[in-house]
């Protein structure tokens, strides 16, 4: 698949060092404080539809709410004398920003062009604090991409306060319930652009990126055996990948894409085996006596967590690369499984239960540092990390049927994914698509 940033333009008008940003920023310290941004009105430029404009402050103003890094002051909330400017102001009248309590001032203008098909945005950032400007730049790309141009500018925002892009590029693939039939559906980080990749009313099931983020990865009854398949995210080029007797799912790629691992039931139970990248040549990893599942790399690939009812209950490991070194990691709980590697590999997540009522938890590859993320009252399952480490999409139960949300790793700010009725599980982050 072509990659769907390939017909955007990006042009430095204006910039700064990365090194100069003015403060950089971890949105899992628990003394995080949001910033105030003032988030004006977007102006038109000649025969843009206003329409326009206002499509693309809901989508900022949305991206910047849901990042958890921004207390957003939006249009509708400034003082008079200043609710209706627009555009981008000079130097001179920055001071009349600062007086309302925000740090960091987002100013653009949009212009519609050839033929209304091409789509130009202007953006600044100044520091309200400071009183200078912090970056500028314009992008230009079809019409039907900005959303996608938006996201940039929400990740560059963020890139420019604390050091590293936002994830506002990236998807959550996941499975929906479909009554008897369950398909894989992605969505993008905010919610928005709903649908669905297969449509064969079989069971699908424990979606996953490849490397390259340009195709999915999945489990499907559609032969009558669980084999693993690939597809475009064009729903098109289905692949079967994996079709040895017994179960093929839940494959982690090594860093390098040259192997992958996967829980497979070639001797009647699960184990976990080690592949080539085409799913060839399998080696068992895993050789006692209990079900292995859910495997998943570290991000340095030396070490490979995953879960073992080996000691009767299900607990999650970690063992070498090779299948050597096999250690337990956890010891509170009679029921954990599901782990997930941050992409840091400073931090597993995992689902645990706790009172009958399955929760996220995260843990250092040491043991050490245990915590319990979820509220109590619902069921919490299937983790797995944004590519900046700074998230987790899991499922839940709270709302009624199981949706997918999502989360700061460190707990706060949690938030349903779309606004369906539920039906919702194994969510699957996608890298960066840039």
């Amino acid at each position: 698949m072509v990659n769907y940033l390939i017909y955007i333009l990006i042009l430095s008008c204006i910039s700064i060092p990365r090194a100069e940003a003015r403060v950089y920023l971890d949105i899992t310290d628990p003394t995080f404080t949001q910033i105030p941004i003032v988030l004006p009105k977007w102006k038109p430029i000649e025969k843009t539809p206003p329409a326009l404009t206002a499509k693309v402050y809901e989508v900022l103003a949305n991206n910047l709410n849901i990042s958890g890094f921004f207390r957003v002051i939006e249009h509708s909330a400034l003082p008079p004398h200043l609710k209706e400017k627009e555009g981008i102001p000079d130097m001179a009248s920055i001071k009349e920003w600062a007086s309302l309590g925000g740090e960091i001032l987002l100013v653009g203008e949009a212009a519609l062009e050839g033929n209304g098909l091409n789509l130009r945005l202007n953006f600044h950032l100044f520091d309200l604090v400071e009183q200078k400007q912090i970056t500028g730049r314009k992008m230009e790309g079809q019409l039907q991409l900005l959303r996608t141009m938006v996201h940039r500018i929400a990740d560059e925002t963020i890139l420019h306060l604390t050091g590293e892009k936002g994830v506002h590029t990236t998807k959550i693939a996941f499975v929906v319930r479909q009554g008897e039939s369950r398909e894989i559906f992605v969505a993008d980080f905010d919610g928005a652009n709903v649908r669905p990749i297969t449509q064969n009313q079989s069971i699908n099931i424990s979606p996953a990126w490849t490397p390259d983020g340009q195709r999915i990865a999945f489990t499907s009854y559609l032969k009558r055996n669980p084999d693993l398949y690939l597809i475009g995210l064009d729903g098109k080029n289905l692949e079967r990948l994996s079709s040895y007797p017994g179960l093929n799912a839940s494959p982690s790629w090594s860093p390098d894409g040259k192997q992958m691992v996967m829980m497979m039931g070639m001797d009647g139970k699960s184990d976990i085996y080690l592949l080539d990248a085409k799913a060839e040549n399998p080696r068992r990893l895993t050789k006692g006596h209990g079900n292995e599942s859910t495997p998943r790399w570290s991000p340095d690939g030396r070490w490979i967590t995953f879960s073992s009812d080996r000691s009767g209950s299900p607990q999650i490991y970690i063992m070498s690369q090779d299948g050597s070194n096999v250690r337990r990691l956890t010891y509170e709980g009679n029921y954990n499984t599901s782990p997930s590697w941050s992409p840091k590999g400073d931090r597993i997540a995992f689902c645990g239960r706790v009172g009958g009522q399955f929760h996220i938890f995260t843990i250092g590859p040491d043991g050490s540092g245990l915590k319990k993320l979820t509220p109590n009252g619902s069921h919490n399952e299937s983790p797995s990390w944004s590519p900046d480490g700074r998230y987790i999409a899991f499922s839940s139960t709270r709302a009624g049927g199981s949706k997918i949300f999502i989360m700061n790793a460190n707990g706060f700010n949690q938030r349903p994914l779309t606004a369906s009725k539920g039906g919702e599980s194994s969510p699957a982050w996608s890298r960066r698509f840039e």
